[in-house]
């Protein structure tokens, strides 16, 4: 599996364990919610500032959305 679709699953399976929804988390993240769904959808990947931002609002470490 790619790191790109490892980091959407984790991305996306973190996001539903806090119950939050794809536009809360852009919200919170100061981001688009079309760019959480792309990135979701292995549309787009993400700068290793991005990946801190998500990673802060989903209180995860950054890491731990790397692990296959």
């Amino acid at each position: 599996m790619a790191i790109r679709e490892i980091f959407a699953r984790n991305l996306r399976q973190r996001r539903k364990e806090l119950g939050m929804s794809q536009e809360e988390l852009a919200h919170r993240a100061d981001l688009d919610r079309t760019y959480i769904s792309s990135i979701e959808h292995c549309k787009y990947g993400v700068t290793i500032d991005v990946l801190e931002r998500l990673a802060n609002e989903l209180n995860i470490d950054p890491a731990e959305l790397l692990v296959n």
